[in-house]
């Protein structure tokens, strides 16, 4: 990930979050040392309005230094700055040692314009920093008004003559193909003259259905897949990007070709149960504006209007789901660059796509992130070539070939191979549920060497059968690229337990690979944001990856797939609800309680590990309706009657095999609900409201007794309870349900059913398998949360591993009793379990008082095979990293605390007896008296024993 020019484009008004790292170190006195190591105006969502958020992050020398003020300057130019003055913005000294998420409060900004900005601050001391390096943020389409006469436009006329515009379309109930073609992937030129000096130039561009610009024959940009999935008739994104240095005085060529991505995708999951009868929003369509000041001070603008030209070209099909096919005997030399003759083009249609928003795209872009050579090369049994990568991934292939004019060149991307390895099996990718399977096909022009990638569509696959070539692929001819978000991978974990540290490379893996614009389930057979899947791994996600913009993202696309769905106990009241999948035409039904309390966790999660309020606030009307809604199936017991279930647990076929998830879907979805009732009266506390606050608390201590009532049980011929599986006993000991007098017996029982009655495995899904290993680990069985992710034999993580998976599978089967792996293997809802490592073996979680790492705990559990472990945390105050290891009984710890912050480390009586900090006995080192057996740790580098 580029750190020194990375351009998000952000919602709303499109602020540009600019990333700057400072290598200077100012000094204000001989004593103090601050150093503005990172600065970042961010977009802050709101429905109504847009306004920047300011953060920045500061290095110290010393020990416990924090901020008491800042004085913070925003100007329309950067001269103004240098003089420190503000025509738009000035803070002066503000009294507040908060430096995350500064809430712009200055003149009303006017779109499409930059903004200078810098900010000191002073220490607790009151001693002053120098002025930051100034930076900048950028202010982007906000309205219809500033898109002037651009126009959307869309191709005219489908002029595909290739025979193989076709592909074959079949589910698992037709009985036999359908010859299916898709929109046209369309092809649009123009030409412009610029006719002065340029001072500067920027390009907006918004593609329903997938595109690529062009300039002067060059790709714009390294962004692939743009712009980001969404629920396109209520909300679309634009991009922009800087044009300053590439525009060319005089003429100059603009060419744009689109595809359809998600918007026009009017092939697959059409006679889904679960899906619109059409997935398609309509045919893809295309709006481009070019903003250029000159350096007198006049401007032009150059749009997308009708004078532009189509055509057809050599993407004779696309589809996200089948892949791409290009014909190359249908190439087009130069149509992007000046000159080109386009007298037999076509003049496109101008388009009225229903569209209520245009947003600026703030996540990041979807690119190629990684190329991948074969490991190794084998001819299937039916004697073509099948080229194994290695790892399985989310992207496409890329060929250079030579063969002769005319030769079809047809390459089928699986996750896997037969059981007997004799061919590829397919699985997920064959098209059975989508109808489509992974081809991608490329059809020769000569018999003189020909390189080619895909545009428009990506699977999800480790092995490529490819046919037609003339002979055996290696290195030079076939390579597998990674495509997928380029989400900035920021936490990091290691520890003496290779086992571990393979299950934490597994699980990035595996989410990686399912996001593209949205949390998917998996990246091939539906590419589908299912709500359930996405909460169940996010906390893992947070804890790797800056997840700040992603999800604020992704709860737009939650709220704007909520529809009206009638109360279950009182169906004359509608609820906006969303359904269990989001964002598209796929959706299955309205979202049952332990998927659809995503819409209340993601902000949850997000306002813990960033500090920032703003989500809640602004989805907090949804999700207090949301929450009313889930009320209203209480039945006479107090319990909800809804629930999916704990999804995919060992052995689980929902047609074959039932009752292997042994959870009860009403027991985990209410455990969920009272965890989420919790939050909303903390959600409500913060939103002033006193009523729902209330509510949500009577609610919430109505459901513990209920649920206690109705699942706590005993376990025969034992002193044991519990609430029925591992799940749901892991679930009730996580979200604090247990009585307190019960606590042991009920930790007993989970022990008992693990070890006694499954012989040392876990019986979860989804919903128990996230907190099952930091639930042991919390009650003191933490050799045996180790002994169940590490014990070779079904089911387990390991045994995972040791089947040759290198993503997590949908399902828990025994591969090799298996023709071959079916369903998903790379489902990114497995990977929850994982912030085990961090949470547990790190230790390291913010308070819920101070969220967002303000203030923070460190306490590593582990468990006695685990004698080191390392992990970084990134926060938006710094790193957090912490380095500890076991000798003997001699426990060492090297910690790191970010300025402005503050570290609690629980210890009992015999740690803090035997504690030294720096080399020294607490009691010296130690500042602040010791309250709750908690040692209080300010910023600085320590190096922290005792005896365990």
């Amino acid at each position: 990930m580029e750190l020194s020019k990375i351009f998000y484009l952000l919602k709303k008004l499109g602020f540009i979050l600019i990333y700057l790292l400072l290598s200077s170190c100012n000094q204000t006195t001989e004593t103090l040392s601050l150093s503005f190591n990172k600065l970042t105006a961010n977009n802050l969502q709101n429905r109504k309005k847009s306004t920047p958020v300011f953060s920045w992050v500061v290095t110290s020398e010393g020990f416990n230094k924090s901020q008491s003020a800042y004085h913070l300057l925003v100007a329309s130019k950067k001269n103004l700055l240098n003089k420190d003055k503000a025509d738009i913005w000035n803070t002066n000294k503000t009294a507040s040692a908060k430096s995350t998420f500064i809430t712009y409060t200055g003149e009303p900004l006017k779109p499409m314009q930059t903004y200078y900005w810098k900010v000191k601050i002073w220490d607790e001391k009151e001693q002053e920093s120098n002025w930051s390096e100034i930076q900048k943020f950028e202010t982007g389409v906000e309205t219809e008004k500033e898109w002037g006469a651009s126009s959307w436009i869309t191709l005219n006329e489908d002029k595909r003559r290739s025979p193989y515009q076709y592909r074959d379309y079949k589910t698992g109930k037709m009985d036999k193909p359908t010859a299916v073609k898709g929109f046209a992937a369309s092809y649009f030129r123009n030409e412009i003259d610029v006719t002065k000096e340029i001072e500067s130039a920027k390009a907006y561009i918004c593609g329903l259905g997938y595109y690529e610009l062009y300039l002067n024959g060059n790709k714009i940009g390294d962004h692939v897949l743009d712009p980001a999935p969404s629920n396109y008739d209520k909300q679309a994104y634009y991009v922009d990007y800087d044009l300053t240095e590439i525009l060319e005085p005089g003429t100059n060529a603009l060419g744009i070709i689109l595809g359809n991505g998600f918007y026009g995708q009017n092939i697959s999951w059409k006679n889904d149960p679960e899906s619109e009868k059409d997935l398609s929003y309509g045919q893809p369509a295309v709006r481009l504006l070019i903003k250029v000041t000159y350096t007198n001070g006049q401007e032009d603008d150059f749009y997308t209007d009708d004078t532009w030209r189509e055509s057809t070209g050599p993407i004779v099909f696309n589809n996200i789901y089948g892949g791409d096919t290009y014909d190359a005997r249908y190439e087009i030399n130069g149509w992007n660059t000046v000159g080109y003759n386009d007298k037999d083009w076509n003049h496109p249609k101008v388009a009225n796509p229903k569209i209520k928003k245009v947003s600026a795209q703030q996540i990041p872009a979807i690119k190629k992130l990684k190329e991948l050579e074969p490991k190794k090369v084998f001819k299937s049994v039916d004697g073509e070539w099948i080229v194994d990568f290695g790892q399985n991934i989310a992207g496409w292939v890329k060929i250079n070939v030579q063969e002769k004019d005319g030769q079809l060149i047809q390459i089928t991307t699986t996750e896997a191979l037969k059981t007997d390895k004799s061919d590829i099996f397919q699985g997920a990718t064959g098209g059975g549920a989508n109808g489509m399977p992974q081809i991608y096909e490329y059809i020769c022009k000569s018999s003189k060497p020909e390189s080619w990638e895909p545009k428009f569509s990506y699977h999800g696959f480790r092995y490529a059968k490819i046919t037609g070539v003339s002979k055996e692929p290696d290195a030079n001819m076939i390579k597998a690229v990674l495509v997928a978000t380029d989400i900035n991978e920021t936490g990091s974990f290691t520890s003496s337990e290779e086992l571990y540290n393979k299950m934490h490379k597994v699980s990035k893996w595996t989410i990686v690979d399912n996001l593209h614009g949205i949390p998917e389930d998996c990246p091939h057979r539906e590419k589908c944001g299912w709500l359930g899947d996405s909460h169940a791994f996010a906390e893992y996600a947070l804890y790797n990856y800056d997840m700040y913009d992603f999800y604020q993202k992704y709860m737009e696309d939650i709220r704007t797939q909520m529809r009206p769905t009638k109360g279950h106990n009182n169906p004359d009241i509608k609820f906006q609800v969303p359904t269990m999948i989001a964002p598209g035409k796929r959706t299955s039904t309205y979202a049952k309680i332990d998927w659809g309390v995503a819409t209340m966790y993601l902000p949850w999660y997000s306002y813990n590990y960033y500090g920032d309020e703003t989500i809640v606030q602004e989805y907090y009307n949804e999700m207090k309706e949301l929450t009313n809604f889930y009320l209203s199936f209480k039945g006479e017991n107090g319990i909800m009657q809804d629930g999916m279930g704990d999804w995919c647990p060992p052995l689980w076929d929902r047609r074959l095999n039932p009752s292997a998830m042994e959870t009860d879907p009403i027991i985990s979805a209410n455990a969920y609900f009272y965890d989420v009732l919790g939050i909303m009266e903390i959600y409500a506390k913060m939103n002033n409201d006193t009523a729902f606050e209330s509510k949500m608390k009577n609610e919430k201590e109505s459901l513990k007794l209920a649920f206690n009532k109705e699942f706590l049980v005993g376990i025969p011929n034992t002193e044991h309870k519990w609430y029925q599986s591992q799940t749901a006993t892991v679930q009730a000991l996580q979200f604090g349900i247990v009585p307190e007098k019960e606590l042991q017996n009920v930790v007993n029982g989970l022990e008992h059913n693990i070890t006694k009655v499954k012989g040392g495995h876990h019986a979860t899904g989804i919903h128990g398998n996230r907190y099952i290993y930091t639930v042991l680990t919390k009650y003191g069985k933490e050799n045996l949360a180790h002994e169940i992710l590490t014990t070779p034999d079904f089911p387990s993580q390991t045994y995972v591993m040791n089947s040759g998976f290198t993503t997590w599978p949908e399902r828990q089967f025994e591969w090799e009793k298996m023709e071959g792996p079916t369903n998903s293997l790379n489902h990114p809802m497995h990977s929850g379990f994982a912030a085990y490592f961090y949470e547990s073996l790190g230790g390291i979680k913010s308070s819920k008082s101070k969220p967002g790492y303000k203030e923070f705990i460190v306490d590593p559990k582990f468990p006695k095979q685990v004698n080191y472990t390392e992990v970084c945390v990134p926060t938006p105050y710094g790193n957090i990293d912490s380095k500890w290891s076991l000798d003997d009984t001699i426990f060492k710890m090297e910690l790191t605390v970010p300025f402005n912050t503050t570290a609690l480390l629980p210890l009992n009586e015999n740690e803090k007896n035997s504690l030294k900090i720096n080399g020294t006995d607490w009691q010296t080192f130690q500042q602040e008296p010791i309250s709750n057996n908690e040692v209080r740790l300010g910023s600085g580098t320590y190096k922290i024993s005792y005896k365990k």
